[in-house]
C-alpha cells in the first residue's frame, strides 16, 4: 500500500471512530513518522527548468557537456546533483547499439604532440531545396580538435589546399596526414602541395575506414549533432549554422575546438 494511501486511512479511522493518532497508526501498522512527514519543496526546481531548457536546444547533448553550458549561465553543480535530475527528467541520449563482427582493431599511430598527424574527409547533406553540398572536416589526431570545417557545393583539391594553408598560417605545420583515396586527396595538386611542404600522405586502404577512425568518430558526432538536428534553407544558412556549431564548445583562445 502506497504511503499517501496508508495516511488517508490513518486520517479516516480518526476521524470516524475517535481514535487519538498513536492507536490509528498502531492499528494500521503505519510509523508514526511516516504519518506526520510532509514533503520539502524542491530545491532543484530551477536547477531542473534551466537543465531542461538547455536539453531542448541541444537534445544530443549528455549530461556532461549540458554541465559545461550550465557552468557558462553561472551555475555551480556537483555533477552527481546534476546527474540524478538528468535521469529523473529523463534527458539521457538514446544511442542505437549495432551488430559488428569482432576483429581485432588497427594499430593506431604513436602520437606525443599537436600537429603530428592531421585526418580528413568529407561529409555529405543537402539543403531545404533538396540539393546537396559537401563539408570537409579536419582533425587533430592528437588533441581531437576540429581547427576548420569548409562548407561548399563543390569542394576541389585546390581548395582544400588552400583551407589547411590557413589551418597551418594559425597553428602550425602537421608532420604526416591521414585521409582516404578520394580524387580529391590523390590529385596531382594535392600530391605536390604535400610534397612541397614535406607532410607526409598516409592514405588508408580501401573500404578501411576504421583505419581513421578519429575522423570517422568526429564524423559522426558531426552529424549527429549538427547535420541532423538543423534544417538548412540556403547554402549561407548552412556555413553559418556548421560554423556556429564548430565553436559552440570553444574556449576563448587562439584555436576552436569540436571535441570527439
Amino acid at each position: 500500500m502506497e504511503l499517501v494511501a496508508q495516511r488517508r486511512d490513518v486520517a479516516l479511522v480518526m476521524v470516524e471512530h475517535g481514535l487519538s493518532e498513536r492507536q490509528a497508526c498502531k492499528l494500521l501498522e503505519v510509523d508514526r513518522g511516516s504519518y506526520r512527514y510532509e514533503p520539502r519543496p524542491d530545491r532543484d526546481a530551477a536547477l531542473r527548468a534551466a537543465l531542461v531548457e538547455l536539453a531542448r536546444q541541444k537534445p544530443r547533448f549528455g549530461y556532461r557537456r549540458l554541465a559545461a553550458l550550465l557552468a557558462r549561465q553561472g551555475w555551480q553543480v556537483n555533477h552527481k546533483r546534476l546527474y540524478r535530475i538528468y535521469r529523473e527528467e529523463n534527458l539521457a541520449v538514446r544511442r542505437t547499439k549495432r551488430k559488428r563482427l569482432r576483429r581485432a582493431p588497427p594499430v593506431p599511430a604513436l602520437l606525443t604532440a599537436p600537429n603530428q598527424e592531421w585526418a580528413m574527409d568529407f561529409v555529405a547533406d543537402s539543403l531545404a531545396t533538396g540539393r546537396a553540398f559537401r563539408a570537409f572536416t579536419q582533425v587533430d589526431n592528437f588533441t581531437r580538435e576540429c581547427p576548420a570545417i569548409e562548407v561548399d557545393r563543390c569542394l576541389s583539391a585546390q581548395r582544400i589546399t588552400r583551407v589547411l594553408d590557413w589551418v597551418i598560417a594559425q597553428r602550425g605545420q602537421p608532420q604526416a596526414t591521414r585521409c582516404d583515396n578520394g580524387p580529391e586527396f590523390t590529385s596531382r595538386h594535392f600530391l605536390a602541395w604535400c610534397e612541397e611542404r614535406r607532410i607526409r600522405l598516409d592514405l588508408i586502404e580501401p573500404g578501411r575506414s576504421m583505419q581513421n577512425g578519429f575522423i570517422e568518430s568526429f564524423n559522426g558526432r558531426f552529424r549527429d549533432e549538427c547535420l541532423n538536428a538543423n534544417w538548412f534553407a540556403t547554402l549561407a544558412d548552412a556555413k553559418a549554422k556548421v560554423e556556429a556549431r564548430r565553436g559552440d564548445t570553444t574556449p576563448s583562445g587562439r584555436t576552436v575546438r569540436w571535441i570527439i
